[in-house]
Order: C-alpha cells, then sequence, then structure tokens
C-alpha cells in the first residue's frame, strides 16, 4: 500500500470519501436553489389564491417546498422536516405534492447529507411509496405515476451525486496545490540556504585574509608578501563565487545542491576501500589553497559517484587519487584495477553514475571523460578555474550509455 501524502491526509480529515460527513452549499447554488424554490411556491401561492376548494393540497406543496430552502443551512434539519411533511401529508389525500418535493430533495441530500442521513432519506422514500401506492395512505397514486417520482429521485440523485464528486475533486486539488507550493517554498529556503553556507565558506575566508593583511599594508616588511596575499584571497574569491554562481544556475529547479568536502569524500572512500581490499594511494594535495570551494563541490561528488563504481567493479590492486592543482585549472584522475575476465568494464554498468558525474563537470563548463586506459580504469576531470568557457568548449568522452 502507497504511504499517504499530506493532501490525502488533508482530504481524508476534511472527510474521507464523500457521504462521512454534511456538507454546505456554496454561493452560487444557494442563490440558484432560493430562485427555483421562489418559482415553485410563486406557483402555489397562485394556485391556493386561484382554487376553489382544494388549498390543502397547495398548503401542503408550499410547506414542502419551504423545507427544501433549510438545505442551505443545515442538511439534517431539512431532511428531517421533510420526512415529517411527507409523513403527515400521507394522512391525507394529498401526498403527491410532498412526494415530489421529496423527490427533487434527492439532489441536495445526496450533495450534502452524511451516510447516515442519505440511508434515512431513502428508507422514507421507500416506505412513502409503499404507502400510497399499496392503499394503507388515503393517497392513492398510481404505480405508473409513482415511477414517475421515483425516475425523478433517481436523476436528480445522480446530479447531486455528480456534483459531490466534482467538488471533492476540486478539493483534492485545491490540497494538493497548496501541498506543492509548500514543498517550492521550502525548496526556495534550502537553496537560499545553501547559497548562504557556500558564500560564508567560500568567501568568509578570503575576505578575513584580505582584511588581516589590509592591516600589514603600512609595514614596509611586510608590504609585498601582503599585497600578494591579498591579491591571492581576492582572486580565489571571485573564482568560488564563480562557481558558486553557476552551479545555483545549472541546479534542478527546486533542489538543493549539496556541499561538499573534497578531502572528506576521500577519507569516506579511503574507509570503503580498505573494506572490499583495496589500498588507497594520493598523489595531490587536498589542503592546497588554490583549491576553491566550488571546484571541492564537483570533485567530491565525482569521488563519491566513483567510489561507487569501484567498490562494485574494480579488481583487486590500489587505487590511485592524483590531484593536480593549477593556477588556471585543477585536474582530478582517479585509476582503479579492472575487472578480471573477459567481459568489458562498461557492459557491467547502467552508465548512470557515469551520466550523474559529467553533468555535474559540465554544469560548470569543465571537461570529463570516463574509460579504460591499460589495465586501469580512469575517470578524469577538468575544471577550469579561469574565466569559465562557453558550453560548447566542453566534452565527454567516453562515457557509456
Amino acid at each position: 500500500m502507497e504511504p499517504m501524502t499530506r493532501s490525502d491526509a488533508a482530504f481524508a480529515a476534511h472527510g474521507r470519501g464523500w457521504f462521512n460527513q454534511t456538507e454546505r452549499l456554496n454561493r452560487v447554488e444557494s442563490v440558484a436553489l432560493l430562485a427555483l424554490l421562489a418559482v415553485m411556491v410563486t406557483f402555489d401561492v397562485i394556485g391556493f389564491v386561484t382554487s376553489g376548494t382544494n388549498h390543502l393540497d397547495h398548503l401542503v406543496s408550499v410547506v414542502s417546498t419551504l423545507t427544501l430552502a433549510l438545505y442551505i443551512w443545515s442538511p439534517l434539519v431539512a431532511t428531517s422536516l421533510l420526512g415529517v411533511t411527507v409523513a403527515l401529508s400521507l394522512t391525507t389525500a394529498y401526498a403527491s405534492a410532498s412526494i415530489t418535493a421529496g423527490s427533487l430533495a434527492a439532489l441536495l441530500v445526496l450533495r450534502l447529507a452524511s451516510s447516515p442521513l442519505i440511508i434515512a432519506y431513502f428508507g422514507g422514500l421507500l416506505l412513502a411509496t409503499a404507502a400510497v401506492t399499496s392503499g394503507i395512505s388515503p393517497s392513492v397514486i398510481a404505480p405508473p405515476e409513482m415511477a414517475i417520482y421515483l425516475l425523478v429521485a433517481a436523476v436528480a440523485g445522480s446530479i447531486g451525486v455528480a456534483l459531490r464528486t466534482a467538488y471533492a475533486r476540486g478539493r483534492r486539488l485545491e490540497y494538493q496545490l497548496a501541498e506543492r507550493e509548500e514543498h517550492e517554498r521550502q525548496a526556495i529556503v534550502a537553496e537560499r540556504r545553501w547559497i548562504a553556507g557556500e558564500l560564508h565558506d567560500s568567501i568568509a575566508h578570503q575576505l578575513t585574509i584580505i582584511s588581516l593583511h589590509t592591516q600589514l599594508l603600512d609595514d614596509d616588511e611586510m608590504r609585498d608578501a601582503s599585497q600578494e596575499a591579498i591579491r591571492t584571497a581576492a582572486r580565489k574569491a571571485l573564482s568560488d563565487l564563480r562557481f558558486i554562481i553557476k552551479l545555483a544556475e545549472d541546479a534542478p529547479a527546486g533542489t538543493e545542491v549539496s556541499a561538499g568536502d573534497l578531502k572528506a569524500a576521500i577519507d569516506e572512500a579511503r574507509e570503503e576501500f580498505r573494506g572490499a581490499g583495496h589500498s588507497v594511494v594520493l598523489e595531490g594535495d587536498l589542503h592546497d589553497e588554490g583549491i576553491p570551494r566550488g571546484a571541492e563541490i564537483v570533485l567530491a561528488r565525482v569521488v563519491r559517484e566513483s567510489a561507487t563504481n569501484i567498490i562494485k567493479y574494480a579488481g583487486p590492486g590500489d587505487v590511485r587519487f592524483v590531484l593536480d592543482v593549477q593556477p588556471e585549472a585543477i585536474t582530478m584522475t582517479i585509476s582503479s584495477p579492472l575487472a578480471t575476465g573477459s567481459t568489458p568494464r562498461v557492459a557491467s554498468s547502467s552508465g548512470t553514475g557515469l551520466n550523474r558525474m559529467a553533468g555535474r563537470v559540465l554544469g560548470v563548463s569543465g571537461e570529463f571523460s570516463a574509460g579504460p586506459v591499460g589495465n586501469e580504469w580512469q575517470v578524469r576531470t577538468y575544471l577550469p578555474l579561469g574565466s569559465l568557457p562557453n558550453s560548447h568548449e566542453t566534452r565527454v568522452a567516453g562515457i557509456g550509455a
């Protein structure tokens, strides 16, 4: 069984199914009902005034018709009073007027009433039918005429069910829309928090360095070193900012771009590889100040995706990480031994992980390649750190389908 969503729970709280609670007519329905009843009562009043002796028939019709107006305020009270009116009319010879109103009431009952009230209504309608067709009541209605009343009740009830279904569907859509808006709001908040956190982690450190070295510019011995430190920190802060903006722009709408730490990702992979019987060889400095925060995010994702594939498919041997940090770009190469046997390495993979890594690298105008090189499976990531090239300048090599 599928779990209930918040919209389903809200809808169920409002009223499970159709008939578990009494509903209310909306404004349009109320106006339409009052207009129809006004026309019916007008004709009954005219008949009451112009009739010679048969006043009771019109009086019963007026009372039954006015009872239908109570459905605007309380379906329970309206159905109860309508039942009393029909029951009293059965003691006279003029029950046909109240039964007509009772047949039309099927629309309002099935549109508004609770399940017990619906059962009570149809039970009363069947009893009234039996009374007037069997001769128990002074009012005797021929079976063909009674069939017409029942047909009216069936048609009216069908309309009531259709209206109730439509409004139930409308409420469900409203709940789903509200839920979707809440999810979008939460996604926007999460995205803002991520951007704020990344800006703090990436930029605040560099600004602190700039602030500290600015205070040393008056020192003749420290001036040159401080100027160089300020230039380096400013360049790195600008590079980090470009990466963060690019990542935020390329992230799918309504999702949060996860942060990453390269050293933590490699340490985590090292532990996983140890459990799988692999040792790790690392070439390069993970603490190099030339690695921007944005580059760490991308490289950490590549490390984690690669670790999954290596654990699944690599043969016995060392896993090698080579990190090359240059002023204009960072290159990371991950090499693992190919699996033994005749089955090609790429045949055992759907390519989903490779495509995810490639998409992350291409999102920041980098280059990505993955495939066999000699006796190893090699994943190579190239990230430019200067002005980012256009996407048409990037390429992806050796990605399996």
